[in-house]
C-alpha cells in the first residue's frame, strides 16, 4: 500500500525548521503534492508530545501513512509506529533518551532560536520511559539511518537497537545528517510515498 499521509518528528532543541524537516517537506510538496506532510512543533514534555502527535493523526490510516523522526523524533517515531502500526524511519535515533536526556534537565535554548527558552522537568525522565518501545516487536518495517560519525549519540546502540531493521549505517557523517537529502530517494521508496 502507498503512503498518503507523512509524519516528521523533530528532535530535542528541534523544531519544524529543522533542515531535515525542511527538506522532506520541499521534497512531498514537489514529487508527491497528493500526500499529507505534517510536522508539528512539539513541546518539551514528551507525554504532551505524543499526545498531541495521537491526535493530529487519529483520523489517518493507519496502512496508508508513514512516520519519520530524527534524533529524539527517532524514539518517538517508534512510538507512533507501534501505536498506529505504520513503517517508521528513523534517522540516528535516540536509544536512551531518559538516560541521555537527565542531564539537560533545568533550562534550555531552542536550537534554531535560542532567545525561545524552555524548561525541561525531571518529570519528563519518567515520560520518556513510559513511551519506551524498545522490548516490542515492530509493529511495521522499519528503516534506519545511523552515522557512524554522530558525535551526540552511540551508532551502536542505534544498530543494537533496531535489529530488524533495514538499516544504513554510513562511515562518518555526523548528528544533524548533513547529507539527508542523499537519502530521500530510498527513504521515499521504502515508506511508497503516493
Amino acid at each position: 500500500m502507498t503512503t498518503t499521509h507523512l509524519l516528521y518528528l523533530h528532535g530535542f532543541r528541534s523544531s519544524p525548521q529543522s533542515a531535515k524537516a525542511r527538506q522532506m517537506a520541499a521534497h512531498v510538496a514537489q514529487h508527491h503534492p497528493g500526500v499529507t506532510f505534517w510536522c508539528p512543533q512539539l513541546p518539551p514534555s514528551p507525554r504532551e508530545a505524543m499526545t498531541l502527535v495521537a491526535q493530529g493523526v487519529a483520523t489517518w490510516p493507519g496502512a496508508a501513512m508513514g512516520v519519520i523522526g530524527s534524533s529524539l523524533g527517532g524514539f518517538y517515531a517508534s512510538w507512533v509506529a507501534q501505536h498506529k502500526g505504520c513503517p517508521s524511519v528513523m534517522l540516528n535515533p535516540a536509544v536512551h533518551p531518559a538516560r541521555d536526556l537527565a542531564r539537560y534537565i533545568g533550562e534550555q535554548t531552542a536550537w534554531h532560536d535560542p532567545a525561545e527558552r524552555f524548561y525541561f522537568r525531571p518529570e519528563y525522565i519518567d515520560e520518556l520511559r513510559a513511551l519506551d518501545t524498545a522490548c516490542m516487536p515492530p509493529a511495521a518495517p522499519e528503516l534506519a539511518i545511523i552515522a557512524q560519525g554522530d558525535e551526540v549519540l552511540d551508532w551502536r546502540e542505534m544498530v543494537a537497537r533496531y535489529p530488524k531493521a533495514q538499516q544504513i549505517v554510513q562511515e562518518g557523517g555526523e548528528h544533524a545528517l548533513a547529507n539527508f537529502s542523499d537519502y530521500l530517494p530510498r527513504v521515499t521508496a521504502f515508506l511508497r510515498l503516493a
